[in-house]
């Protein structure tokens, strides 16, 4: 006997942003995709069971794994370091401030000589932003983020980049994705443009809400909605128990 399903109810603020993690790797081909995060997970694995059939998702020790995690083959360190070295990943990191060229800081707060507050450290960053694509997932999008000018540089801006030349030959920032909108660079100067708002955002609230004056069409779409498949294999399959609205409470200013 086949089942009738009603109508899905609308998607939220959640499923928007993981829609828009997933869009960053369309296209990308055989390439290893890194999130960090939760959001960013649930869309490289809704890319992988809908539009990027040929990603590769990682556990993050040294096994490809399908989208449901099972194994599908073995990554050992040395490999995964030529794939990172040569541009064959698209890492989705988080920033604890970004600015309008895309450097990233998650190691501290303050003078980086007697910082005010002590983060994760300078970690991969470096090697990640020079070394192949990375995007950019923030949750909260506010001014404390989203800033004129990062205390210290981890991953490295197109401002940056653009002085090492070819050894910034595989730097590239696709996306920032936020609770509010995305984000590219696609200017005359690299600088930080409002490329979607998320539906129920306003500009002037993204506005507000950034530090630094941001590049702003005229006209700005809403970012993609999900069809019905995707809005179904995130629900009842990546994401049944709804960890992704912890994350983006629905109804959040951000």
């Amino acid at each position: 006997m086949s089942v009738t399903r009603g109508p899905l109810p609308p998607p939220t603020r959640a499923e928007y942003c993981v829609i828009a993690c997933a869009d960053a790797w369309r296209g990308a081909g055989e390439i290893l995709a890194s999130p960090m995060g939760l959001i960013p997970s649930l869309g490289a694995r809704l890319a992988r069971l809908t539009f990027a059939p040929d990603l590769l998702l990682t556990d993050g020790e040294a096994l490809l794994v399908r989208p449901d995690g099972t194994p599908e083959g073995w990554l050992p360190y040395r490999q995964h370091l030529t794939l990172v070295a040569g541009g064959r990943r698209h890492v989705m990191m988080g920033a604890s401030q970004i600015d309008r060229y895309g450097n990233q800081n998650i190691s501290c707060i303050g003078d980086w000589t007697r910082p005010r507050r002590q983060l994760l450290g300078v970690r991969g960053a470096p090697l990640n932003t020079l070394n192949n694509p990375t995007s950019y997932w923030i949750p909260r999008h506010s001014r404390r983020v989203f800033v004129e000018r990062v205390d210290m540089v981890c991953g490295v801006g197109y401002d940056r980049a653009a002085e090492l030349g070819s050894t910034a030959r595989f730097h590239r920032i696709p996306r920032v994705v936020s609770d509010l909108g995305v984000f590219d660079f696609a200017t005359p100067d690299r600088s930080m443009r409002l490329a979607s708002l998320h539906p129920g955002v306003g500009v002037e609230q993204v506005r507000e809400a950034t530090g630094f004056a941001l590049a702003v069409p005229d006209e700005v779409p809403y970012t993609r909605e999900p069809t019905a498949k995707e809005l179904r294999l995130i629900r009842e399959e990546l994401d049944p128990g709804g960890a992704r609205a912890r994350e983006v409470p629905e109804g959040a200013r951000g």
